[in-house]
């Protein structure tokens, strides 16, 4: 990655509905900061990237008063709709600096459990493969079932060689910008970046990360989140040596 610039998006437009929270859940205590500062911090512990874009929403009022906007790295831009119109947001408010052939992170900011050397790690084996792409993953480990519509099991679903899709997802910026306009021409809601780029055709690599990268989709995540964010300060987050000692 050493011949183009890293940037990063970070879709936060979301009101947090499924959440049942008064406050979208980006801005709930967890700890002594907000989801939205863990994530943040996580990311700008990164220091080869660039450049976060946040995707707010139009009503946020929220985001001005942390003190980390304040952060020179940090921008903002508007939200949109679905996630995939806040990412496609995010994408052209770096174009007045950024090259098409620059590589771009996209993470969620409800997963404020994001170790950065799981980030370096995608980095180093999407540059090893060279692939179009890659993201963060679990291997299903659990069972699978496929249901009808009254919850009745249909069959048992193989799990070799499923995964659960994480962030961050890395692409080009050209291409993930040219591959969500596609979708949303034919409107089709990607609800991850991955998506976009196999409508396209292509296969982005499968990167195993840390199961801790958890999202915060209910209430009883927080707790968990918390668990792990505890667990994770008492082990460094960072281990260079970690990551040059991987099998690509």
């Amino acid at each position: 990655m050493t011949s183009t610039n890293l940037w990063c998006v970070v879709p936060a437009a979301g009101v947090g509905k499924r959440f049942g929270s008064a406050l979208p859940k980006q801005y709930l205590p967890l700890l002594d900061q907000t989801v939205c500062e863990h994530t943040l911090d996580r990311l700008l512990q990164l220091r080869e990237i660039r450049r976060i874009v946040v995707s707010l929403s139009a009503e946020d009022t929220q985001f001005s008063k942390l003190s980390i906007a304040n952060n020179p790295r940090i921008h903002t831009t508007l939200g949109g709709a679905e996630r995939c119109h806040s990412v496609l947001n995010g994408l052209k408010a770096l174009q007045p600096d950024a090259r098409d052939s620059d590589w771009v992170l996209v993470h969620d900011v409800a997963r404020p459990c994001l170790r950065p050397d799981d980030v370096r790690k995608l980095l180093q084996q999407v540059e090893v493969a060279g692939a179009i792409g890659g993201i963060l993953a679990n291997p299903v480990r659990d069972t699978m079932k496929r249901s009808n519509a009254q919850n009745r099991i249909l069959e048992t679903v193989c799990r070799n060689q499923l995964w659960h899709a994480l962030t961050p997802q890395l692409f080009r910026l050209g291409q993930l910008r040219d591959g969500l306009e596609s979708a949303l021409a034919e409107n089709a809601l990607v609800t991850d970046e991955a998506s976009a780029l196999e409508r396209a055709g292509h296969q982005p690599l499968l990167v195993e990360g840390h199961p801790d990268n958890i999202k915060i989709t209910h209430p009883q995540d927080l707790p968990l989140a918390a668990l792990f964010i505890q667990q994770q300060r008492v082990q460094p987050l960072s281990n260079p040596q970690s990551i040059s000692q991987e099998n690509p």
